[in-house]
This record gives structure tokens, sequence and C-alpha cells, in this order.
């Protein structure tokens, strides 16, 4: 067991406040700081931190599989870890994305790599051959954008912006099924001329602007967030398709899980992300960077859902609150030290078989292996090899920690 220390990536939209502050370090940053790697991802592994140096955790998987992801994390993911743990804060709207199944991830990667694309090139889709299936925990309030919603709840929606533009296209979702009326909507309107484009989206936030000042309120939420895209990519059919999918608000410990084909686009927050290493997007809009729409197109999921199909469900296992996701890779969960469990030895739920990484969000405590002792503060994280658990936590104040394991 050795302390972790994180990649730190820089994006436009990332916090110069959030990361820093969290981490104990000075604020503002010099740059805006978007999201913290935890893991072994060859784009950015952590390092861990012993007597000897640093080590980046990727060499010491390398050097030694066995006794750091165990030999039932081997058998079933080889000799890689399976997940990879951020810390997302997001100050501006990520682009709108989507991952991968594993078949199409698998199948993109192998093309993109006879065609000699470049892994780091800015037009190259598949940077590994993984699906990317993730969750997040939102630390502090978090508003997103995620999964098609249902169309007659977005019917409703096109209706109250009261834009006479807007009507071809609410007949195109009412005369189809669901699924095949939000894949007729999202394809015409993403593959659309750029003046007709300009035009619409052009009316739909005049339409935004007078429904927000009527002080109507079913659809504020959304109408401000078109508005705020509108603002910041003027132009863009992403502004548009953000008008498709459910506006989320989580409060702090609650989660989404978005599995392969979930169109989606993080608006603001601070969170936790779990997902299965890779780093695989396919981009819709929003954004500047590459955005190949046929490639999009196979890989978007169209099945509506609510916003209670994606919040992932939680139980309790003692001490932990477990996040319950299908995900294989992975699996999450809080543990929360508090009244008479402070200043006592604590077993964590000891039925994770594999490697462990475990960030304290909240308070003090220190974490006890088979052969290390270490303190983790708020904003410090501890790699805990297969071969070194159980743990034991001993809170010298109330305490909350993050878990991240292999899935079950």
């Amino acid at each position: 067991m050795e302390l972790l220390r994180g990649a730190i990536r820089t994006y436009a939209w990332g916090s110069r406040t959030a990361i820093a502050e969290f981490t104990g370090r000075p604020v503002p940053a010099a740059h805006p700081e978007a999201e913290l790697w935890l893991g072994a991802n060859p784009g950015d592994p952590a390092f861990l931190e012993g007597p000897g140096g640093e080590v980046s955790l990727l060499q010491a998987v390398i050097a030694d599989p066995d006794g750091q992801l165990g030999p039932a994390a081997r058998a079933r993911f080889g000799d890689a870890l399976p997940f990879l743990v951020k810390v997302l804060a997001a100050d501006e709207p990520l682009s709108l994305q989507a991952h991968p199944s594993a078949a199409q991830a698998a199948e993109g990667y192998l093309r993109e790599e006879r065609l000699g694309i470049a892994v780091t090139s800015p037009v190259r889709n598949y940077r590994d051959s993984s699906h990317k299936p993730e969750l997040l925990v939102a630390l502090h309030q978090f508003e997103a954008l995620a999964g098609f919603r249902p169309a007659a709840h977005t019917i409703e929606l096109l209706r109250a912006l009261a834009v006479s533009d807007l009507d071809p296209y609410i007949d195109l979702l009412n005369d189809q099924s669901d699924a095949d009326g939000l894949r007729a909507l999202f394809t015409t309107w993403i593959t659309a001329p750029q003046p007709d484009i300009d035009v619409l989206v052009s009316a739909v936030l005049d339409g935004a602007i007078h429904y927000v000042s009527s002080g109507a309120t079913e659809f504020a939420a959304e109408a401000k967030t078109v508005l705020e895209l509108g603002e910041r990519y003027p132009g863009d059919a992403g502004v548009l398709a953000a008008l498709l999918l459910n506006r989320i608000t989580l409060g702090p410990g609650e989660g989404i899980f978005l599995s392969a084909g979930n169109l989606h686009a993080y608006l603001r927050g601070v969170g936790m992300e779990i997902m299965a290493n890779s780093d695989n997007v396919l981009r819709g809009g929003l954004t500047p960077k590459h955005v190949d729409v046929p490639e999009l197109l196979k890989v978007l999921n169209f099945t509506p859902s609510t916003e209670s199909d994606l919040r992932a469900p939680t139980h309790h296992d003692g001490l932990a609150l477990v996040y319950d996701t299908p995900a294989e890779e992975f699996a999450a969960s809080v543990l929360s030290l508090e009244g008479e469990q402070v200043g006592h030895e604590v077993d964590a739920p000891s039925r994770h078989d594999g490697p462990q990484i475990l960030l304290c969000i909240e308070g003090s405590t220190a974490v006890c292996g088979k052969s290390e002792k270490l303190t983790l503060t708020r904003g410090a994280a501890a790699w805990v090899a297969a071969d070194d658990g159980p743990i034991r936590l001993i809170a010298h104040e109330p305490t909350k920690i993050f878990r991240a394991t292999v899935g079950l």
C-alpha cells in the first residue's frame, strides 16, 4: 500500500480552484484543471510515492501483475488495471459525447490501426480497444445532460418554446416510434447545412429567452441551458441536440451510470468518475474538436430513458454506500466513518478480491493494510495492491473515503 499521486489534466473547461483546493495546493492554479487521473492508463498514469521515490503505477503493474492486480483480476482482465478513477471539475460545459460498446471499440480500434491513424491524432476515434461504461458521483451539486428523454416530453418542451421553425421537427417525432423519431431528428440536425443550423439555433434561442422571461418554470432549466450553450457555441448543432436530452441535477453523493451509446454532456460541478480503463470518446458537438458524424451515429443508442433510469441505485454494506452498476471492470462505494466509529479501528467491507484505490474526500483517517499504514487527508489517495488487503481504518475525525475496486 502506497500513497498515489494523480495526474492532472488541463483543459479549457476545467476549474482553476476546485482540484487545487481539494488537493491542498495553492489557489488559483496556473491553468484550468479539469481532471485528476488516478489509475494506470498509458495516457497519463498516476505515481506511487514510496520510500525509494516515485514509480509509475503503470510500471508497477507491468513489473508485478500478480502482486498488484491479484490472480482473480488477471484471469478476468489480463495484466492491466481494468478501471480508471478521476476527479472531474467542470466550470464550463464539456462536449456532447458518447462511448462505444466493447464490440464497437474492438472493431474501431483495429480498423484505425490498419488505416495507420496515429493514436495521438486529433481525428482518431478509438485510442484503445475497450468500451467505457462510467459512473459519476457528485461531490457537490453537479449539472448534466444525459440520455435521450421520451419523445412525448421533448415534444412538450419544443412546443413550450413556441418557435414555428420547430414545427416540422415536432411532426418528425410524432410520426414515428420514440427511438426512430429521435434518431431521425438528431440525424437531421447534426447533418443539416450550416446556414439552416444558424437560422434554427437563432430562432430557438429567441424562444428560450421569451420562455424564461415569461416566468414559466416547467422547462426553465432546459431553456437556460440552451441559452448558455448557444452563447458558448454559436451556430453549433449540439445546441439543438441538447433539447433532446434529460437535464439532470445531482446532489452530493448522488450518481448516474452511463452505458455504451448514451449521449451526454457534463455542464458544471465537481464529481468522482470511475470507468473502464479507456479513453474512447465519440463527440457530437459543443466542441472545436473532431466530430465524426457517421461513426457517432453508429455508436448512439436512441432508446429513450428517464432521469430515474440513469441514476445509479445504491445499497448499504456496513459502513459502505455501494453504487450498483452492471459494470464488470469496476465497483464503487463511499466509506463513511462518523460518530462512535471515529477514533476506533474499523474493518472495511472485505468481499473485494483485487486492487483498490482509496481517495479521501472528507476528513482524515489512518489506513492499515497487511504491511503498511498510511494517513489520508482530504484530497489524498492510496493504492492498495491485491496482496496488501484487506484494510482497516482509524478515522481521526468524521471521514468519507471513495473506494474503487474491480467489479464483482
